[in-house]
């Protein structure tokens, strides 16, 4: 973490330049939650995805120190078919703090109720957790993405698979890692449009707020700049990131924690709803993270979902509005909006956009 931060920062103060607005405030909710067993909550970023690199680009903008404490840095969704190919790119994600995520389109095991998120929300909330596999071998080839957790046992597993057969080290398991720092990009792919709209917003970030035992801390960001580094449209050599640009993140006010009234109400909501499942007996007490077939596919579990996922696309929406940019046509958060596009997923789009998977 430290290595990877204290490069980004140089590389996005030293050829590039990096603006950042309301970053002091961003700075005091991080110190406040420094001491580990302090904490009252976890934290959730999320911003707009402009660029492949966006993360670790954004976080130039963090003092090196601040690159020091790797329990108090972020952790973040990373693609499995991209970053998780084989044992060296998993172990340097891993060590990066990144949580190996299934695509939809690319894979059966992907979806907002892969295993993946079950460990985001519980990084955000308290442990001990029930674990939630027996131990699976993992596999010792290099080829495999599998990593061994050092301190798992057949009477104590710290591992999760996400596929039945794989093999990752379960961060939320460990006390130090408690209330943790999550950031998403819930737009789910690199979206570069010439009036910098965003493309609709996916549930998986509303299960990271619905789910844990506390409400997060929810502090959106916009991005710009990041897009001239690493443009869709560059020439080749394009696995080189581009230098001379100027870069800027701006940091919204917490719109959760203790004060987010929005998303308390829908808290409520979620905890009356998991009450009455388990009452009816649909189930037993579910530990969290957990869902049963009503909480996934009910109609009031994803009418919530839905209400979530609008308010947080709205936060993120309030950034971009303070920046300066218009309001966008309400149309493009809409899935409906998308959906004309066809089956394309990458690529130029039709309102002329730019797409890529990440």
């Amino acid at each position: 973490m430290a290595t990877v931060g204290g490069l980004s920062r140089v590389f996005m103060h030293v050829p590039n330049s990096q603006e950042a607005h309301g970053l002091d405030g961003f700075l005091q909710l991080l110190d406040k939650r420094a001491d580990v067993n302090g904490r009252k909550r976890g934290l959730i970023t999320v911003s707009n995805h402009i660029s492949v690199i966006d993360d670790p680009l954004i976080w130039g903008v963090l003092p090196f120190t601040y690159h020091l404490q790797p329990n108090n840095h972020r952790w973040s969704l990373g693609s499995y078919d991209i970053v998780f190919k084989n044992k060296a790119l998993s172990t340097f994600f891993t060590l990066g703090q990144v949580l190996p995520t299934h695509r939809l389109h690319h894979s059966p095991h992907g979806g907002p109720f892969q295993p993946t998120l079950r460990e985001a929300v519980r990084l955000l909330s308290r442990p001990p957790f029930v674990p939630a596999s027996s131990p699976i071998p993992v596999n010792r080839s290099l080829r495999s993405p599998d990593l061994a957790d050092p301190f798992s046992s057949p009477s104590s597993t710290y591992t999760y698979t996400t596929t039945g057969t794989d093999a990752f080290p379960a961060p939320a398991a460990y006390a130090g890692r408690q209330y943790a720092w999550v950031h998403i990009f819930p737009e789910g792919r690199v979206h570069q449009h010439p009036r910098k709209s965003m493309r609709y917003f996916r549930w998986g970030v509303a299960r990271l707020i619905l789910e844990p035992d506390e409400c997060p801390d929810i502090v959106p960001i916009w991005l710009e700049g990041n897009d001239q580094v690493m443009h869709e449209n560059r020439a080749p050599p394009r696995w080189v990131p581009r230098i001379g640009k100027h870069c800027a993140v701006w940091f919204g006010d917490n719109v959760g924690g203790e004060s987010g009234a929005v998303f308390h109400e829908l808290r409520g909501r979620w905890r009356r709803l998991v009450n009455e499942v388990e009452r009816k007996g649909a189930s037993e007490n579910l530990e969290i993270g957990e869902l049963n077939d009503e909480l996934k596919y009910g109609e009031d579990a994803v009418r919530l979902r839905e209400e979530c996922t609008i308010q947080v696309r709205k936060a993120v929406l309030g950034v971009r509005r303070l920046r300066g940019l218009p309001d966008e046509d309400p149309k493009v958060g809409l899935v409906e909006t998308w959906r004309e596009e066809g089956g394309r997923r990458e690529g130029s789009m039709a309102d002329g956009s730019l797409v890529r998977d990440t």
